[in-house]
């Protein structure tokens, strides 16, 4: 029987019958002491090609995809040192990348370009609203390689606050959305991350009797609040740098983020960091049908509208987060007004200049 785990960077098969059937026929000591070296041989080279990323096409000094790390509901119920006792059996300096609250144009397009440039994948939680306005990302996500877990439905204010039937509709909810997505539930991963890591018992209770991974986090780079990119690299950096390993905290909807992230990959690599890719156990999909994407998933990047112009003083602005149109059937917006204070205000005509 073999068990394969076929991904984008690295394809392996791992035998679990054949070495008993070459011992059994070996016969006698002689035998047993050839299969058992083999076996010791077989592992340590499987051992060692999962250690090591595979060369990134176009770019030999890619950050890359170390290994990837099955997990089942079953053995890890919580994870994430921010809150639970217990995280992913991480080595040192491995780091496992989640985004949350996406998707959104075109800074969840842009975050996707940049870990394909660096064949890194990375663990999404899927806002439910925003993967019906945008199915054609949360499907890029997927054939991207990347893993996709669910952040609700409409990432409520106060999570925590929710009555036991409207967190358990938030939850259902966005699960359900996200398979629409999808087009296919068997590319979900029964992974959930709680909006604002607002938890109690009663939701994890819940989560558990669906047999959902609930993730915390182990570092976070504060890139929900009002700092540049150059302060998200800093921050995730240091943390990182005195948890020596970990699962990171970042969101896709933010411009500041999107920035951050090439020099953040870089400072990755250079300081010797390996990125750990988590999918869940059993089998999923290889790809999934794409979607035309529609007009808003193209829209120019940044967003930026003028709202105030000084004669001396450069123009204020506001960088709007939400989607002009959403592609649901009532062409309404999504809410995402509780989503870390979606609308920034910025100064500066080009605000990317002060972004580093």
């Amino acid at each position: 029987m073999f068990t394969t785990c076929k991904h984008p960077l690295m394809s392996r098969s791992i035998l679990s019958g054949g070495l008993h059937s070459e011992v059994d026929g070996a016969g006698g000591s002689g035998g047993l002491m050839r299969g058992i070296v083999l076996s010791v041989l077989f592992f340590w080279l499987v051992g060692s090609a999962t250690a090591v990323a595979e060369p990134c096409p176009g770019n030999a000094d890619a950050l890359g995809t170390s290994r990837v790390l099955t997990i089942s509901p079953s053995d890890y119920h919580r994870i994430g040192t921010m809150q639970y006792s217990k995280t992913l059996p991480l080595n040192d300096h491995e780091v496992v990348i989640t985004f949350d609250d996406g998707p959104i144009p075109p800074y969840s397009n842009v975050i996707l370009d940049t870990l394909a440039s660096q064949c890194v994948k990375a663990t999404y939680f899927l806002v439910g609203e925003m993967a019906r306005a945008y199915p054609s990302i949360v499907r890029r996500i997927f054939n991207e390689g990347h893993t996709i877990g669910t952040h609700s439905q409409n990432h409520p204010y106060a999570f925590q606050r929710l009555a036991m039937p409207r967190f358990e509709q938030q939850i259902d909810g966005g699960i359900a959305s996200v398979n629409a997505a999808l087009g296919d539930p068997k590319a979900l991963s029964p992974f959930f991350r709680i909006p604002g890591l607002g938890r109690t018992s009663a939701i994890e209770d819940y989560l558990a009797s669906k047999s959902l991974v609930t993730w915390s986090a182990d570092v976070v780079a504060d890139d929900w609040k009002h700092i540049n990119a150059k302060e998200i690299v800093k921050r995730a950096m240091r943390r990182l740098e005195e948890k020596g390993r970990g699962i990171l905290l970042l969101h896709d909807i933010h411009p500041a983020t999107v920035l951050a992230l090439p020099t953040l990959l870089k400072e990755l690599k250079e300081r010797g960091y390996h990125v750990v890719q988590v999918v869940a156990a059993g089998e999923r999909p290889e790809s999934l049908p794409e979607l035309v994407a529609s007009p808003d998933t193209k829209e120019t990047w940044p967003r930026v509208v003028q709202t105030k112009t000084t004669h001396d003083k450069a123009a204020k602005t506001t960088l709007r987060h939400r989607p002009k149109k959403a592609i649901t059937g009532k062409h309404r917006r999504p809410n995402m007004a509780s989503l870390h204070e979606a609308n920034q205000n910025r100064l500066g005509q080009d605000w990317r200049q002060n972004q580093f």
